[in-house]
């Protein structure tokens, strides 16, 4: 019988809205990648670099000129954008004396840039303002902004997940999720409204996640509490996932916004036969009513955190995946390992 998850909770002296994972060895330990800002503090957005034996003592940290609303990181690169609409790149090595950046304005984002993913021929960036631009290495420490597409104010993205070195999808408000394929001239080739509660026919979507080995499945993260998966394969039949009973009815694990969503490669699905094919393999999500949660397609959701206060982001180690990261709103990083009653931190 496996162990039960054991939690912990680290208090901060600053506000964390974002958290990621960076890779680790055995020299540098387990290391966090965490936005941060202080609310009493003017002008103190910055991307700091925090060891997880002691995220209170960050090791190194790099000054944003706003308030971070993304953040994700590659194997080698750490990416922060911004609410005034700038991309901050510095290695994962957190040398920050090698960080470039894009600012916000009129030649890139105008205002909060909402996703942010690296993958293709670089990183993608989707804003409040409805552009999608991919940013890429221009050569000699310089980065180039490319624009794909300005929705001119019509429609806000908020979330974009590459899937091939090609393709990647975008979702907000007014617009769904949309995928885009570079092959065929920056186009829009597929779009899903989605599956909303209360008779809603659209809602705002925060966060998307493309399972590494299905690239034509993706989950989706949204307002009210949605959860669902979208396959290219049946475009139009998207499949609720929000705490979906064995009667098929859709009833909401959380009633808020769900934050975040990621496909959980450590929780076996029910259904080992059918995971291999169609079925949509274990997500977990964090939403503003302090539920971290695992959704399964037609089980009954597992939750394994109900906080008094909103989980703004979590993560999945990569190298470790049964321990989760998080981000709480009262000034805190909570640690959640799975099947083990320790977790090595150093």
């Amino acid at each position: 019988m496996a162990d039960p998850p054991s939690f912990r909770r680290h208090p901060l002296p600053f506000s964390i809205d974002l958290v990621r994972w960076l890779p680790s060895s055995a020299s540098s330990g387990r290391l966090l990648a965490a936005a941060v800002h202080d609310p009493s503090v003017p002008a103190s957005s910055r991307l700091s670099l925090l060891p997880l034996h002691d995220p209170a003592s960050p090791l190194a940290s790099l000054p944003l000129p706003s308030r971070p609303t993304a953040l994700r990181c590659s194997p080698s690169v750490l990416a922060a954008a911004t609410s005034s609409g700038s991309l901050h790149l510095l290695p994962s090595s957190f040398d920050t004396d090698s960080a470039v950046s894009v600012p916000g304005g009129a030649g890139f984002h105008v205002g909060p840039v909402r996703g942010l993913d690296c993958g293709g021929e670089g990183w993608v960036t989707a804003g409040e303002d409805g552009r999608v631009h991919v940013v890429s290495d221009g050569g000699d420490g310089r980065v180039v902004a490319r624009r794909v597409w300005d929705g001119k104010g019509m429609s806000g993205y908020g979330a974009a997940r590459w899937a091939s070195s090609a393709e990647f999808a975008t979702g907000g408000a007014g617009c769904g999720v949309q995928w885009w394929d570079r092959r065929k001239g920056d186009a829009v080739v597929a779009q899903c409204k989605g599956v909303w509660g209360r008779g809603v026919a659209t809602g705002m979507v925060h966060s998307i996640d493309i399972h590494p080995s299905r690239k034509h499945v993706c989950v989706v993260g949204g307002s009210s509490g949605t959860i669902f998966a979208w396959d290219l394969r049946w475009a139009q039949q998207p499949i609720p996932l929000s705490g979906v009973g064995l009667d098929e009815t859709a009833q909401p694990l959380c009633e808020s916004e769900v934050w975040e969503v990621l496909f959980d490669n450590y929780t076996q699905s029910s259904d080992i036969i059918s995971s291999v094919s169609t079925r949509i393999l274990p997500v977990m999500l964090c939403s503003e009513d302090g539920i971290l949660a695992i959704v399964e397609q037609d089980e009954w959701p597992l939750a394994l955190l109900a906080e008094p206060c909103a989980i703004n982001s979590f993560d999945i180690d990569p190298q470790n995946p049964s321990d989760v990261v998080c981000a709480l709103e009262w000034e805190s990083i909570g640690v959640l390992t799975r099947g083990s009653d320790a977790m090595a931190e150093e």
